[in-house]
């Protein structure tokens, strides 16, 4: 790894997210999340669990900043839980849940840690749902109240705040396939949610700007290039209306105030309700970009298709090993768009981790994917893309959503019966990769 260069000031860190980690879920007066709902409803979770303990992180916050800062790590990137701070999503703020993030600041500034903070990574407060959730505008203004309040709050002691985490998920998982909660499978009404998700990101930028935040304010979209398995015209225009609408169906709003045409005419009456002004709106001036990336689209029309070649094999979650995706996938986004800075805030291997006899945890794979993924960025780097700065997926092994805690994607183990953390083979390489940088 010694000749992969990067710039002097890179930024090296570990991301994570609230209902993944904190647990504490219904300590301290913190509400009910959609999660917390959907958890509790028979069939939804693979291996029948939910988020109350996950890690324990609100009570392990401590433990878990000694770790990051131990790994050489110079930048924490988490979120914070909306029904901790707000329980009804409108209405009275719970102290108490602020106060818990106060501590993790403290902790993080006690190590000279950065914290990058996401405000909204799922977690629907269920009350707001109750109203409609994402299908009403009103859910657009509630989240854009919070943001101005988190930064009045926090928006001079965190160095940057994204208002979203992959937006596609909250809308095609969320309410297009019922995947993820609330649970809803409507094409219809995933779009329509998308396009909330846009305007209420627009909506949050301005409401923070107003009240003098200091934080540098973006958002997080997983993005993917789509590849055609041949050379057949139908798959070019299939991987192109897959690329349109998992990529530039949010990347043009941000940034030229539109939809593709492409995915609006795939939508057809489907597409999502657009009233005058939301795309001035969606088209706030973006001071950081973030982009999650884990794996390639591919696209054959065939029946049965054909599948992705996977010449480096999957991930514990199925998905094919693609490193080179991440540097094609940037330098598309750099001729297509005016970027701003743009951080990789996730990325990251699921395997099948178990504690060895010795009590360590031997993760060759994932080793090998870091080092591939950060060839990747480094060609981008190379070849001008203004990258600047890496989350690793993800510090700790927690609740993998619908899989619940069947996937390890950390590199911290957890022994969730006795929540004992044990520092991964990969944890142990990032950090000399790290440290090797100065």
């Amino acid at each position: 790894m010694s000749n992969t260069r990067f710039p002097t000031h890179f930024l090296w860190g570990v991301a994570t997210s609230a209902f993944q980690i904190e647990g504490a879920g219904q300590e301290d007066g913190r509400g009910a999340s959609i999660w917390d709902t959907f958890c509790a409803t028979p069939g939804k979770i693979i291996d029948g669990s939910h988020g109350l303990v996950a890690c324990d992180h609100y009570h392990r916050y401590a433990e878990d900043v000694a770790l990051i800062a131990s790994l050489g790590c110079k930048a924490y990137r988490f979120s914070m839980a909306w029904p901790r701070v707000q329980p009804l999503g409108e209405g009275a703020w719970n102290e108490a849940g602020f106060a818990f993030y106060e501590r993790l600041l403290d902790e993080l500034d006690k190590h000279g840690l950065e914290a990058h903070l996401t405000l909204y990574h799922w977690d629907l407060p269920q009350a707001l749902q109750d109203k409609g959730g994402w299908l009403s505008r009103l859910t657009c203004e509630r989240f854009a109240d919070y943001a101005a309040e988190v930064a009045r709050r926090f928006g001079s002691r965190v160095k940057t705040i994204a208002t979203h985490n992959e937006p596609w998920c909250t809308a095609q998982l969320g309410h297009g396939n019922g995947q993820f909660a609330p649970g809803y499978a409507s094409t219809a009404m995933a779009a329509q949610v998308s396009h909330h998700l846009l305007l209420s990101h627009g909506l949050a930028l301005q409401a923070m700007r107003a009240v003098g935040c200091q934080a540098q304010l973006g958002i997080v979209l997983n993005q993917a290039p789509s590849y055609p398995a041949t050379d057949k015209p139908a798959d070019a225009e299939k991987a192109a209306l897959d690329y349109d609408l998992y990529v530039s169906w949010y990347m043009d709003p941000l940034f030229y105030g539109r939809y593709p045409a492409r995915a609006l005419q795939h939508l057809g009456h489907l597409a999502p309700r657009v009233l005058e002004n939301d795309f001035y709106i969606i088209k706030q001036p973006l001071d950081f970009l973030g982009i999650n990336y884990y794996t390639r689209g591919w696209a054959s029309t065939d029946e049965p298709p054909i599948p992705a070649p996977c010449k480096l094999g999957v991930n514990d979650m199925g998905w094919e090993i693609y490193p080179e995706g991440l540097t094609d996938l940037l330098l598309m986004l750099k001729r297509d768009y005016p970027l701003p800075p743009v951080y990789i805030t996730e990325n990251g291997m699921a395997n099948a981790d178990s504690l060895s006899g010795d009590g360590a945890v031997h993760d060759p794979e994932r080793i090998e994917y870091l080092r591939l993924h950060f060839e990747a960025m480094q060609a981008a780097i190379t070849q001008g893309v203004d990258l600047r700065g890496y989350f690793l997926w993800s510090l700790l092994d927690n609740f993998e959503w619908n899989s619940g805690y069947a996937k390890r994607f950390g590199i911290v183990y957890v022994d969730y019966a006795s929540q004992q953390r044990t520092l991964k083979d990969s944890a142990h390489w990032y950090r000399e990769f790290i440290t090797s940088r100065g």
